[in-house]
């Protein structure tokens, strides 16, 4: 048994697709979809070769 929708409003599912279904297909070679997922993935590439030329200073020049 389904139970009614208090304001007889769409599904949560039913919203989604709609939405989905306006957007543009999505362009070749894309990898990110998300701007926030491409910040963060590239702040932490940004802190991973900032930490590894901090140690090659520390440790290999002295």
């Amino acid at each position: 048994m389904r139970l009614k929708r208090p304001f007889g409003g769409r599904t949560l599912e039913e919203r989604i697709a709609e939405r989905q279904a306006g957007l543009p297909p999505l362009k070749e070679g894309r990898t990110f979809e998300h701007a926030p997922a491409k910040f963060i993935f590239i702040a932490l590439l940004v802190m991973i070769v900032l930490g590894h030329l901090l140690v090659l200073i520390l440790f290999v020049v002295r």
